[in-house]
């Protein structure tokens, strides 16, 4: 997909979403060397429903805004990018089947 002027920063906070998956927290306590689709939070989607991936977002949203007042920005910025994180699992799982 071309890049949009005026775009930048949205693309790095998802681009850092990304990131926070598949090569920090996610990947070290997550992954098991499974595919994302098949990592603990897409197989508990599928078994409960999208639900789960959105109450999920909605806590780390609200812890986000807890950590910023406890350990500052980048604490709730970290917590932030999870939230993003479950909010593309559910659309992800929301996606349809081929």
């Amino acid at each position: 997909m071309p890049r949009v002027p005026g775009y930048k920063p949205l693309q790095d906070a998802l681009d850092a979403a990304y990131a926070q998956a598949s090569a920090g927290k996610g990947l070290e306590r997550h992954a098991d060397e499974k595919p994302f689709t098949r990592q603990p939070l897409m197989e508990t989607t599928r078994l409960v429903g999208v639900g789960f991936p959105i109450g999920q977002a909605l806590k780390k949203t609200g812890e986000s805004v807890r950590l910023l007042e406890l350990r500052g920005p980048d604490a709730a910025r970290a917590e932030i990018l999870g939230a993003i994180v479950y909010l593309a699992a559910a659309y992800i799982h929301l996606e349809p089947k081929k």
